[in-house]
């Protein structure tokens, strides 16, 4: 599909089911049945992705608690390179940018073309098992290649052999990694959110069920090992669904094609993409590199504060986890009016969530680390050094969040899949245009880099959080330039001046937060002054400056705590 093809209605591609797991009605309920199709699909992908967050935070709590802050815990995260290689490669990003709109745009010409060989199926036998073959393929690699992947990594860890054991336990994630992240991205494609929403979790208890089990045998091995149990129950919990989904759309036996219908791979699409998310990734590369001939325990501290700081940049993906589908049908369909409409609401409502979540961190950050990590073998020293990383990693979290709304309309506009009748040609320009998320990545990796070179020997892991935060708001503010170089008319002014409105608000509530958590010495005490100041200075001078993501929510919970006194209850009885 290209930019200039003329537009078509929308093809819902859905039944007119209410369900958070079936999607939206049809057109004649389209903007109340979405509305409520995307409260209930995001607090069903919330709830589970909460439940996932957690899990992973008590499993932080107890490497934290078992191995704290040492050169143990160092060799085991630059083994943890690969699942956090994988996750966004084969789970969160690269799959979901290939895959969705791939399906999406098989739906469409479902509903389009009721007749025929069932263009979902065909898409499922064309990439499935070249899929399998190629992370087969991957994993093999990175286990044999362990040593040399921790010396490329990590050159200066003072315990390599660990961290190559660990590595190559790891290696055998990548499979799983990806058939979770195909089969997630035809779930939700399909507009069933339920089962991609839970993998986090199963993932998460598995690690949990080793660490709890085997620790005091395996030592930090059995963090590794859990990574590997918790891949496979995160693609066994999607195959049932996504098998049904499959039967679901069978066609009858009568069914026969015709010439020119149904989808034609595109290969060299995948190319970019994996690029990007490869690219992307790479900071954590530069991080665990400049970090390795840091003081031992840094790259752990690291480490804990990209945890804790991704808490907030996640809740405000989870909206465009949701929004995504909806993206990739109507550009699938040729509505690129729709899709830039929704673009713009998830940039605000995405970025208010961040917001907020960095105002509380900034004002918060030592509380709420003591509070989950000082315990055990981690004490105040890590506690001081994680919290510092924290503040300075929250100046990048709003680019974080701006990156994973832009980048997704991006590559659905070229798909991995187009339709066999469609005339699009595929000239040197448009292919160019691809590869310009991979440009704007890469310059910001420059800027990573050049700012960690400049401030790591002074400033220590917290120059290497600097060079983090500068290199991803540099391809932030690139992304938004390519999308409308992509075809996506984006009204700048009013999308700048809504974030502007939002970044003020935090500024504020951050500055009233950091005496509010001053005022006690107790941890918990502390954040939840500390948050509710944030919380309520934020919703108050949000809503002040007339910024629609703050307004909407806060006028929507005044009414529910003093409903309006409706008319008939304002009239008098008849005849009095």
């Amino acid at each position: 599909m290209t930019t200039d093809q003329p537009a078509r209605a929308v093809v819902a591609g859905i039944p007119p089911a209410r369900s958070a797991e079936t999607g939206p009605p049809g057109p004649a309920h389209a903007a109340p049945a979405r509305r409520g199709f995307l409260a209930k699909a995001f607090g069903v992908t919330a709830l589970l992705s909460a439940a996932g967050s957690a899990c992973g935070l008590l499993r932080d709590l107890l490497l934290a608690r078992y191995f704290g802050a040492d050169q143990g815990t160092d060799a085991f995260l630059v083994a943890w390179t690969v699942p956090e290689t994988a996750a966004p490669l084969l789970i969160e990003d690269a799959m979901a940018f290939l895959m969705v709109p791939a399906f999406s745009l098989a739906l469409v010409l479902r509903e389009e073309r009721p007749h025929g060989p069932d263009p979902v199926r065909q898409l499922v036998r064309s990439t499935l098992p070249w899929l399998l073959l190629a992370l087969s393929a991957l994993s093999a690699a990175a286990a044999l290649g362990a040593p040399q992947l921790v010396a490329l990594l990590a050159p200066g860890l003072a315990d390599p052999q660990l961290a190559v054991t660990c590595t190559r336990i790891t290696a055998f994630t990548v499979l799983p990694f990806g058939v979770a992240g195909y089969l997630g991205s035809a779930l939700r494609a399909h507009h069933r959110f339920t089962a991609p929403a839970a993998i986090y979790v199963a993932y998460n208890l598995g690690i949990l069920a080793v660490l709890l089990t085997c620790q005091a045998v395996w030592g930090v091995r059995s963090a590794a090992l859990g990574v590997v149990l918790g891949s496979l129950l995160m693609a066994g919990v999607l195959i049932g669904p996504f098998l049904g989904r499959l039967r679901s759309g069978r066609r009858g036996p009568a069914a026969r094609g015709t010439p020119g219908q149904g989808l034609v791979l595109i290969p060299l699409a995948m190319l970019p993409v994996a690029a990007f998310t490869l690219t992307r990734q790479a900071q954590v590369f530069i991080e665990r590199y400049l970090g390795s001939g840091l003081p031992a325990g840094t790259i752990s501290h690291l480490n804990y504060a990209t945890k804790v700081s991704q808490l907030a940049m996640t809740a405000g993906i989870l909206i465009v986890t949701v929004t995504f589908p909806l993206v990739a049908r109507a550009l699938a369909a040729g509505d690129l009016a729709t899709a830039r409409d929704r673009v713009e609401k998830d940039l605000g409502q995405a970025t208010a969530v961040v917001l907020l979540g960095t105002a509380f961190l900034m004002a918060c950050a030592p509380s709420v680390v003591a509070l989950l990590f000082q315990r055990g073998a981690f004490g105040p020293h890590d506690t001081g050094a994680t919290a510092a990383v924290i503040r300075v990693y929250s100046f990048g979290l709003p680019a974080q969040a701006m990156i994973g709304v832009l980048v997704r309309p991006y590559f659905s506009l070229r798909p991995v899949v187009r339709r066999a009748d469609d005339p699009q040609s595929d000239d040197g320009g448009r292919r160019l245009l691809d590869w310009y998320p991979v440009a704007a990545m890469t310059l910001g990796l420059l800027v990573t880099v050049g700012v960690g070179l400049a401030a790591t020997p002074r400033y220590g892991a917290p120059g290497l959080a600097a060079g983090n935060a500068a290199g991803i708001t540099t391809t932030a503010a690139l992304l938004l330039r390519g999308l409308l170089l992509r075809g996506i008319a984006l009204r700048l002014r009013r999308v700048l001046a809504g974030q502007a409105r939002l970044l003020a608000a935090a500024v504020a509530a951050a500055a009233v937060g950091v005496p509010a958590g001053g005022l006690a010495g107790n941890p918990l005490v502390s954040t939840l002054l500390g948050g509710a100041a944030v919380v309520l200075a934020f919703a108050a001078l949000g809503a002040a400056l007339g910024a629609a993501e703050v307004r909407g929510p806060v006028l929507a919970l005044g009414r529910a705590l003093y409903p309006p006194a409706t008319a008939a209850e304002g009239k008098l009885p008849h005849g009095r």
